[in-house]
């Protein structure tokens, strides 16, 4: 579907587009709609739905001048989302997925898992809605734990028949030596955050049995190679330590009816050299390719314990934009 919208001028074009064209920029990134502006015109392009959620943002930014922050934004395009979809439980998505609006649900007692900030949600609907999701965002923002929660809810309503999870074996700072055993015990140290997520989720007898049936394969990124993934949520966790090598062969790994989802936090790179970083070239590449998401959190939808955020703030890891567009401060 395509729409082209009339901006005003002076002060009210500022409003609907903000500096830089940052308000456009938000909306494409969280509603994965194409959007262009010019001579006064915003063209969008895209999913009939995303386009009219897109359409009542810009409406609502036009009501009024002044100069929008990044969070003020996110929260109209939340709220149009919820009009636009009040009223349904189920939806389908671009690559024909069930997906889902509320919480998500997990094997675990019939546990339930929702977004606990208007950032989390849109990393969620992209999820839904886009077949390549990049979440980038510092330490205890929910990049990893939601990403598995959304494979197994999708696993769990059978719209996928695997579960891949992908770590690259990058040490940080710290050399393990040699360790012994299978390819699973020498592995499960790099995998074991992805590990504690689906603890959390599904119980042990289940995963265990998922595991051994091949429904759940813990894997590091080296062993991708040569594999096409077809009906299969593939998380690859940890991004930040892939060359772009490495990257854009698990990329080109994903086959017919998958998603995957690209967590990482470019403030801990452990390469050798960290402006090599595969995350950060894949989004600067990828950041304008249709059916492609990027989500970026930050500080404030931290989850863990309140002194996380204030370690982040000491260390300087609230940085918005280390890849690829930078999202505005709020």
């Amino acid at each position: 579907m395509e729409v082209t919208i009339r901006i005003p001028s002076g002060d009210g074009r500022l409003a609907v587009l903000g500096a830089a064209d940052r308000n456009l920029k938000i909306i494409r990134e969280v509603l994965g709609v194409n959007i262009t502006s010019r001579d006064g015109n915003v063209r969008l392009n895209g999913d009939r739905d995303a386009v009219h959620i897109a359409k009542g943002v810009l409406d609502r930014l036009a009501s009024r001048s002044g100069d929008w922050s990044r969070q003020q934004v996110l929260e109209l395009i939340s709220d149009e989302s919820s009009r636009h979809t009040s009223g349904a439980s189920i939806t389908s998505g671009p690559g024909g997925f069930l997906g889902w609006e509320g919480d998500l649900s997990v094997y675990a007692g019939g546990r339930r898992i929702a977004a606990k900030t208007i950032n989390q949600q849109a990393y969620l609907d992209a999820i839904r809605d886009h077949d390549l999701v990049f979440g980038i965002g510092p330490a205890g923002t929910g990049k990893t734990y939601l990403a598995v929660a959304a494979a197994v809810h999708l696993l769990k309503q059978d719209s996928v028949k695997k579960v891949m999870l992908v770590r690259p074996a990058v040490e940080a700072g710290e050399k393990l030596g040699f360790l012994p055993g299978d390819m699973e015990a020498k592995v499960n140290p790099y995998l074991r955050p992805l590990l504690d997520a689906l603890h959390d989720m599904v119980d042990f007898q289940t995963i265990r049995r998922f595991i051994d049936s091949d429904v759940v394969e813990i894997v590091p990124l080296a062993y991708m190679r040569g594999r096409t993934l077809n009906n299969a949520v593939i998380i690859l966790d940890e991004a930040q330590n892939t060359t772009s090598g490495q990257m854009k062969m698990f990329l080109t790994r994903m086959g017919h009816g998958s998603k995957m989802i690209v967590t990482g936090d470019v403030t801990q790179i452990d390469l050798p050299d960290p402006t090599v970083s595969g995350l950060i070239d894949a989004a600067r590449r990828l950041r304008r390719v249709s059916g492609v998401a990027m989500v970026y959190l930050d500080r404030t939808d931290v989850v863990r314990h309140p002194l996380v955020q204030r370690v982040i703030d000491a260390y300087g890891e609230d940085r918005d934009g280390a890849a690829g567009e930078p999202p505005a401060s709020s």
